[in-house]
């Protein structure tokens, strides 16, 4: 089994060298992977490592939500 690794939002601003409001909304237009939740009442946000340097190397790609 892998263990997926997770990153926290001052490492992604790092990563990106975008402002929070930026990365925030390159998210809403889907242009960069999304948060995940990693406790149930929602206070901690993370994004997966590897979905980051997906993006860095331009292989990300916004998925579909079916309705």
């Amino acid at each position: 089994m892998a263990i997926r690794k997770v990153l926290r939002t001052p490492a992604v601003i790092d990563a990106t060298g975008w402002s929070r409001s930026t990365l925030y909304q390159k998210i809403a237009d889907k242009k960069f992977p999304k948060w995940t939740k990693l406790d149930p009442d929602g206070q901690t946000s993370v994004w997966w490592a590897d979905e980051v340097e997906a993006w860095q190397k331009g292989e990300w790609k916004a998925q579909e939500v079916a309705a």
